[in-house]
């Protein structure tokens, strides 16, 4: 059963949803493989410490993160993962990385990725590795009430930038000591 404080919650709201069993899903792609829909309709629940406060952002499980632009986009210097053992107690009942996207439960501010708010539906875990519930994402952000934010994500497929490829060292020429005959190693 999905975690009782999102149920409720739902459920006072008068919102429909759908509670899905399924294979256990550790992460939000296998929870769309699981329950067969596309990966941008998956929710990815990824909690950010945000100048030293707890933050939940909410993204299609296809998508990264872009942390250069998160950050500019955001307003500040200092946007990281979060500990898990650190939040996890903000989250009763809840298997670690089941968490919903429903900050506003868990006393958090939610941010979504826009590309989530152009989806008719969503999916998304429950509280639990092997429960998931759908529901309509105009009802999602009726009830959450995020701050959408249209940059800090990259898409499949997209480029990555240009300081995250890694650089070829060039090769050494003939008679140029090598790092490693530098180091002693």
């Amino acid at each position: 059963m999905p975690v009782q404080q999102l149920t409720e919650f739902l459920d006072h709201a008068g919102v429909e949803y759908m509670c899905l069993s399924h294979p256990p899903a550790f992460t939000a792609q296998e929870l769309a493989h699981h329950v067969k829909i596309a990966g941008d309709r998956v929710v990815k629940t990824v909690i950010l410490e945000l100048d030293g406060k707890m933050t939940m952002l909410v993204m299609p499980a296809t998508w990264r993160i872009r942390w250069d632009r998160l950050s500019q986009i955001l307003d500040t210097d200092f946007v990281d993962l979060a500990d898990e053992q650190e939040f996890q107690d903000r989250f009763p009942n809840c298997e670690a990385g089941a968490m919903p996207p429903f900050g506003n439960l868990f006393d958090m501010s939610v941010f979504c990725a826009e590309a989530l708010t152009e989806q008719p539906e969503l999916a998304f875990a429950a509280g639990s590795h092997t429960e998931s519930v759908h529901m309509k994402t105009a009802d999602f952000l009726s009830l959450v009430q995020p701050m959408v934010l249209s940059q800090g994500f990259m898409k499949p497929g997209a480029r990555k930038p240009a300081w995250l490829t890694k650089c070829r060292p060039r090769p050494a020429a003939l008679g140029e000591p090598r790092v490693a005959d530098l180091a002693g190693y």
